[in-house]
């Protein structure tokens, strides 16, 4: 699957989770169900993936943690937040910089709607 199909099949499994839970929980309860339901989509996923920070050639072992790497493709950053903003964007570029994925995904979970809560982030390499 591209990153087109992914982002269907993700979005897809959030709105699943958002329906049967509602906003409200911690991001870590949401982490816990998405990542369930991506499994029963048969996804390879990642949780709290650690990946290694390159720096001037040099590959540091302080790396930083992504919330889930699906199919080692798409990054998602969960949030359980009041309102998405330009801070979570930047942080979500940064990781798709350096792990050089092309698309990421924001999904807040606190929303009425998780249609409001779904931001995209693309990489253009």
């Amino acid at each position: 699957m591209n990153e087109k199909e992914l982002s269907s099949v993700i979005i897809g499994c959030a709105l699943k989770v958002h329906k049967a839970l509602g906003p409200g929980l911690l991001e870590s309860a949401y982490e816990a169900c998405l990542c369930y339901e991506l499994n029963r989509a048969q996804l390879k996923v990642e949780q709290q993936k650690g990946l290694p920070l390159v720096y001037e050639g040099v590959k540091l072992e302080c790396g930083y943690r992504v919330d889930l790497l699906v199919e080692d493709k798409v990054i998602i950053e969960l949030k359980a937040v009041e309102a998405i903003n330009s801070l979570h964007s930047a942080q979500v570029l940064t990781y798709l910089k350096l792990s050089h994925c092309k698309l990421g995904l924001i999904i807040n979970f606190n929303v009425l709607l998780l249609k409001d809560g779904i931001r995209r982030i693309v990489n253009n390499l």
